[in-house]
């Protein structure tokens, strides 16, 4: 995901006339393409990219080829539910072909998998269909292996259509003991009410499922044959490295929304109805088009849309994606929604669109009162930036001004919390490095030439902020998140607190295919018959790998932290999590040190790790949350599920159990004293939306057990010669909270 602001890739001229050239040659011939010609022009082009212009290419060989075969067998048929043992041997002559058809621009594989899966999709339509007409019984003695790379593929049409009768047998399981216990539950709130038997229960827990499958079904008949042809090109285009993915027009427009947290639309969140698929607006996001014009309600039921004064489309059985590309569209352009509001009224509303941004993409602060003093806190929740408008939000300026903020309200500590952030722009993270340690070498790039550049920090000359500081991460922290907990580490400038990263330590650049092409192949692309978008889409390419200040790669290893903490995940294996679960992901190695200057801001760093590391052993809820790791362990090592009802119940007790005993301790936990900073107050006060959205974010922080140790970390960085557990510490709320 990592890309530099501005930065269009320049495919040396040699690369291009051979380029050129080469599809001149294939696609010169006159007259309109069509679908299938586009398809393989991708195919052809993405390679061709992913061969010049990839950091380390792997070779297109019969290895290559087996790889990206399993990937696309994988995806398309993960718990194989679909393909037969037949089936597969009528493929496999393709394991070792797909890198022939690559250099011979063949999409054969393809063809001949779409072909067979579409099958399946009609033949297994039908097993639901009428399994789910009989009743299950939940007494006998059968399991189903929920591991994929356990199970086997079944032996034919009879072989498959018992393996739906397991899954769906479980799926109906499933409901059936959530009905039953639901009942149980409403029996004691409510004794008077009419309860339903057994078999009635069962009967609504096949129905439920059953509903479940339609709606399935539908999207499954729904999927084009192209959406599909862009699944299994990236299944080849991963094969290269786990980041290298081809985006069509449709998915570069997503991309991009996705890094820029804004998108011209009017501001309504959709929900489809699960049972009788009508549209409804859920809420309406402040500040945006539709929340200006005051006319559209949640609980509203969209009805048509319509551009303008055009002829409105009336969106009975539309997904719901296909409902939100007919309301997105140019800023100042004009939408019609005729919606039916919750009294039976119906009305048209007219919404001028604008720019709409997603609050809850960008960076947000709040002060933690604590015994001590105030502690920042400052929530990433990813590297956003808009690269498409000059004047859109960045992150880096965004946690600049969090910054200023806090430091106004006198906080002594800051906490940035980049849990689960998983990483964007490249370029916000390198000016944001200069917020805490000033100019200086930030991260070091290598690109497939094996040159070394060094980006350097530039936004402030001097630390804008040079207090305690501590840098929350976990598995989910990758890429950008890594980069910065990495440098400020290696400056000894923070203290890392959490689980070790995910190791993804790459960097990604958009291609844009269509430049490949010579202009009768553009020409004829833009014509095609067949082809509703003149366009191949860009290439999300991995073209260099970056390294820490002091040398090291994060890619695999990620980074450690300084102040470990349990984590849910800890007793899995170390090739099942992060970017070692993928066998196409680049190695781990070194290069030198950059020359910079460590600034040990943070004192004596094995005392905090020894303090933290005593509160955490009489802390309750870290011990249980040890205990579920270890469960989730024995889980992970046998995934197969029995579908005897007191059997199953016996194997989620244990779970449950635990799970239960968590939710209590993190009940009885001391709860951070949280308030808002003074300078966000007429932001938050807009409307009760925003009230209502900010009191459940504060709410879910001050219980957060991870941010409670990292307050405690902090402080004793404050206070050297104090430590104190925020838990054991009376609360004095009426001193500190502000409403």
């Amino acid at each position: 995901m990592l890309r530099f602001m501005k930065n269009k890739i320049l495919i040396p001229i040699f690369i291009l006339a051979v380029l050129a050239a080469f599809f001149s040659f294939r696609y010169s011939a006159a007259g309109k393409r069509s679908s299938e010609d586009k398809r393989r022009l991708v195919l052809e082009t993405v390679m061709a990219a992913a061969q010049h212009d990839h950091f380390s290419p792997r070779p297109i060989d019969d290895t290559f080829s087996s790889r990206a075969y399993n990937k696309v067998l994988d995806f398309f048929d993960n718990g194989k539910i679909f393909f037969t043992r037949q089936d597969i041997a009528k493929l496999s002559r393709y394991e070792f072909k797909i890198d022939d058809e690559i250099k011979a621009g063949s999409v054969e594989f393809f063809d001949s998998l779409d072909n067979i899966y579409v099958q399946r999709i009609n033949s297994t339509e039908k097993y639901y269909a009428a399994i789910l007409e009989k009743p299950f019984n939940f007494n006998e003695n059968e399991r189903l292996e929920m591991d994929s790379k356990k199970d086997k593929f079944a032996d034919g049409d009879k072989g498959l259509e018992e393996k739906w009768r397991l899954v769906l047998k479980y799926r109906a399981l499933e409901k059936y003991v959530e009905l039953k216990d639901a009942q149980d539950k409403k029996k004691v709130d409510s004794p008077s009410v009419k309860l339903k038997t057994d078999t009635e229960l069962e009967a609504q827990a096949r129905e439920d499922v059953k509903k479940t499958y339609q709606r399935i079904y539908k999207n499954l008949h729904k999927w084009k044959d192209d959406e599909r042809f862009t699944f299994y090109i990236n299944q080849i285009a991963e094969t290269e490295d786990p980041h290298t993915n081809y985006l069509p027009p449709v998915g570069k427009k997503d991309f991009d929304v996705m890094m820029s947290g804004s998108f011209f639309g009017i501001g309504a969140q959709l929900k489809e109805n699960a049972d009788n698929g009508k549209i409804t607006i859920t809420a309406i996001v402040t500040g945006s088009p539709s929340w200006k014009q005051g006319e559209l309600k949640a609980d509203d039921e969209i009805l048509k849309v319509a551009q303008g004064d055009k002829t409105p489309v009336d969106i009975t059985g539309y997904e719901i994606n296909d409902v939100v590309n007919l309301i997105r569209g140019e800023k100042g352009t004009e939408v019609r929604l005729t919606v039916k509001k919750p009294d039976g009224t119906v009305k048209v509303v007219p919404i001028i669109r604008d720019v709409v941004q997603l609050e809850e993409t960008f960076a947000k602060s709040a002060i933690i009162n604590s015994a001590q003093g105030k502690i920042g806190y400052i929530y990433l929740p990813e590297f956003y930036a808009d690269f498409n408008h000059t004047s859109g939000r960045r992150c880096a300026k965004d946690i600049m001004d969090e910054v200023k903020k806090l430091k106004s309200e006198g906080v002594s500590g800051l906490i940035l919390d980049l849990r689960n952030n998983g990483g964007g722009s490249l370029n916000d993270v390198v000016e944001m490095s200069s917020i805490f340690v000033g100019k200086g070498p930030v991260v070091q790039v290598k690109n497939s030439n094996a040159s070394v550049a060094t980006l350097r920090s530039q936004m402030t000359d001097t630390a804008l902020y040079s207090g305690p500081f501590a840098i929350m991460v976990n598995e989910g922290s990758a890429s950008a998140s890594e980069i910065l907990a990495a440098c400020m580490q290696d400056y000894k400038r923070a203290v890392i607190v959490g689980a070790p990263t995910y190791g993804k330590g790459t960097v990604q650049k958009m291609v844009a295919l269509d430049e490949m092409l010579n202009p009768v192949t553009r020409m004829q692309l833009q014509n095609g018959a067949d082809s509703a978008e003149p366009s191949l889409g860009e290439l999300k390419l991995t073209m260099e790998k970056f390294y820490r200040v002091s040398g090291g790669s994060t890619q695999l290893k990620g980074v450690v932290p300084d102040i470990t903490l349990p984590d849910a995940l800890d007793y899995l294996d170390d090739e099942d999590l992060g970017e070692r679960r993928n066998k196409s992901a680049l190695p781990y190695d070194e290069i030198p040190a950059a020359s910079y200057k460590p600034t040990n801001s943070y004192g004596d760093l094995e005392k905090l790790a020894k303090d933290s590391k005593g509160r955490i052993s009489k802390n309750p809820a870290f011990q249980l949350i040890e205990e579920t790791a270890a469960t989730r362990k024995k889980k992970m090592d046998d995934r197969s599920v029995s579908l005897n009802e007191k059997q199953y119940r016996k194997e989620q007790e244990e779970i449950t159990t635990i799970s239960k005993k968590l939710e209590e301790v993190q009940k009885k936990a001391a709860t951070l004293d949280m308030m808002s900073l003074a300078a966000d107050k007429e932001r938050i006060n807009l409307d009760s939306n925003s009230i209502n959205k900010n009191k459940d974010w504060l709410k879910n922080v001050s219980k957060d057990i991870y941010i409670a140790e990292t307050v405690n970390i902090v402080n004793e960085m404050s206070h050297p010669a104090m430590n104190v557990n925020i838990s054991d510490v009376e609360r004095q709320k009426g001193s500190h909270r502000r409403n």
